[in-house]
């Protein structure tokens, strides 16, 4: 790959792939809408925000393929999901579609489908059910990447990330969690493939208690390496039991499905 376009890059999963990705393409072009570290060899540092149309149709010129995790990654206010992960969304694919670009990753999320209970597996047929306004938000980009495949040939994985950091913050997590690792090897796995289509798939390691399945996805060769299961002594002595009557417990969505409405 010549040139990889990261959005979102300042961020806590942009970071990940910034140092995991070194080399992978000849070039890697970082945007956040914050400023960022200035660009190291064979980078490119662009600060723009997504709800720029011109700026975004400017930022992904000359881009072979787009990690696209910009945008608001918690429960928010309305307005300000609209502008960031709905117009923005918008405005990425409009930018890869007018310039070209054609493979997208796109970090939709766990709250996407955060309603359906824990006793539920689930696959990329499931229906959505989301557990917040951010939530929706990722299920509009799901769609807005199934609407430009199908329309522009513009290929995207969505992938409904769990939680991803360098271990499991609580019980919870030793579901939903995703190494760092894992992460970039599903990156290069995505960006490898001759083919994606429309992809739905979970952004999650090979934990021994799972919610979601990617059989649907073996064709692109991703195998994750870790298991939250060494970690699960150390969570579970240091959190008390979980309550199977709280909402948080019932539904996969964790606290987003059992908090009310952002803005009431």
């Amino acid at each position: 790959m010549k040139r990889l376009l990261i959005t979102g890059a300042g961020g806590n999963l942009g970071k990940i792939c910034r140092e995991g990705l070194k080399g992978y393409a000849n070039v890697i072009r970082l945007s956040d809408i914050s400023p960022m570290d200035p660009a190291g060899p064979n980078e490119e540092v662009v600060q723009c925000d997504l709800s720029d149309r011109a700026a975004v149709i400017d930022l992904t010129k000359d881009i072979d393929g787009i990690i696209h995790l910009g945008g608001i990654s918690i429960e928010a206010a309305f307005d300000d999901l609209l502008q960031a992960n709905l117009a923005g969304t918008y405005n990425l694919y409009e930018g890869a579609r007018q310039n070209g670009v054609k493979r997208i990753m796109f970090a939709s999320s766990n709250h996407a489908i955060g309603f359906h209970k824990r006793t539920t597996k689930l696959d990329d047929t499931s229906e959505q059910r989301p557990d917040s306004l951010y939530g929706v938000t990722k299920c509009y980009g799901e769609a807005m990447a199934s609407y430009y495949f199908d329309k522009f040939d513009v290929e995207t994985v969505s992938v409904r990330i769990g939680s991803c950091f360098e271990k499991p913050k609580d019980r919870r997590m030793l579901s939903t969690w995703m190494s760092p690792r894992d992460f970039i090897s599903l990156m290069k796995a995505i960006f490898n493939a001759p083919m994606t289509g429309h992809l739905v798939m979970y952004g999650v390691s090979d934990n021994t208690s799972k919610w979601w399945s990617n059989d649907h996805a073996d064709f692109l060769g991703w195998k994750p390496q870790d298991s939250s299961e060494q970690f699960r002594a150390e969570i579970e002595a240091t959190f008390p039991p979980e309550d199977r009557h709280d909402p948080a417990v019932i539904y996969q969505g964790g606290g987003f499905a059992a908090k009310g409405h952002f803005e009431d």
